[in-house]
């Protein structure tokens, strides 16, 4: 059915928050552990041996964020499910807007969980081939979907703010890595990454064709009635939110350093991570990708979309 009540819709989400936040509680009073740190080469190494003692870190969640955000993070999620779902019902003041929010949502989730396939496969590929595959492993736990996203923008145009201090090395790919210890900061975008690596300019093929496959995949979802012109603005919208989106949630900001035996900050063993976008530059260019990945799209569907009304 196409419709359904508001009440009953809340009453769905309710359900669903309670058995989240049920499992959530019980995660976070799990997630903590405690371990050696490899010290071969640091300074750390021979602080160890000064005091006959090797460091170690370690974690645990915090129960009252991890269940706050938790719950807004399970939220947001409704929300996009309610988007880009073709079946589920509507409340009847929404109906209206089915066949403009719903194709350009769904397809735009399905390139957001695209690259982030195509990130895991070629993380996995990278550890089986090239060595060094529990630090490959550890990028992928640690950086998706924010590097899957981060080559998505970077390869639209896209461009990102970054730094990285200290002695300690970060989950990310080692070229990704090399920019970021740039002197005074850098920028990340696809001419940087080039610089040290050619092979970078395929982030703009990848990007180019997957938001060509988005336009289409959103035309075929969607009735004949809507006009090419029509589909540009609905995709530039959904890609441009999705990619506001994307810029507020994959950002990093970390400091972190050594104390010892409680005195503070060890000198020369802290360190920042920072990986910030340019917002509007990087928004921007989405919404122009969106309206032409949505024109040109709409064209080549022509052949494949839905001959019914709906």
């Amino acid at each position: 059915r196409a419709v359904a009540g508001t009440g009953e819709l809340l009453g769905r989400a309710g359900r669903t928050g309670v058995l989240w936040l049920a499992l959530l509680t019980l995660f976070a009073l799990l997630a903590r552990q405690t371990f050696g740190l490899t010290t071969d080469g640091s300074p750390l190494g021979e602080i160890g041996e000064l005091l006959d003692s090797s460091p170690t870190v370690g974690f645990r969640a915090a129960l009252g964020p991890t269940l706050g955000y938790g719950l807004l993070w399970l939220l947001g999620l409704l929300l996009i499910a309610l988007l880009v779902s073709r079946r589920t019902p509507l409340p009847p003041g929404l109906l209206r807007f089915h066949t403009a929010v719903r194709p350009a949502a769904h397809a735009t989730a399905v390139l957001l969980l695209a690259y982030v396939v195509l990130g895991l496969g070629a993380g996995l590929v990278t550890a089986a081939t090239q060595g060094h595959a529990a630090r490959t492993l550890a990028v992928l736990l640690l950086g998706l979907p924010n590097l899957a996203w981060l080559a998505l923008t970077v390869g639209f145009g896209g461009a990102w703010r970054g730094v990285a201090e200290g002695p300690f090395g970060l989950p990310v790919p080692q070229l990704l890595d090399q920019v970021l210890r740039g002197p005074g900061g850098s920028t990340v975008d696809v001419a940087s990454l080039a610089q040290r690596d050619s092979r970078a300019w395929w982030l703009v093929v990848s990007a180019a064709v997957a938001l060509l496959g988005t336009g289409v995949l959103a035309a075929v979802r969607s009735p004949r009635r809507v006009r090419p012109w029509q589909h540009a603005v609905h995709l530039a919208a959904a890609l441009g939110l999705a990619t506001l989106t994307v810029c507020l949630l994959a950002g990093v900001q970390a400091r972190f350093g050594l104390s010892l035996l409680g005195l503070g900050d060890v000198s020369g063993l802290g360190g920042r991570v920072e990986l910030t976008p340019h917002l509007w530059r990087t928004t921007g260019l989405a919404v122009l990708w969106g309206a032409v990945a949505g024109f040109l799209g709409a064209l080549l569907a022509r052949p494949l979309r839905h001959p019914g009304p709906a």
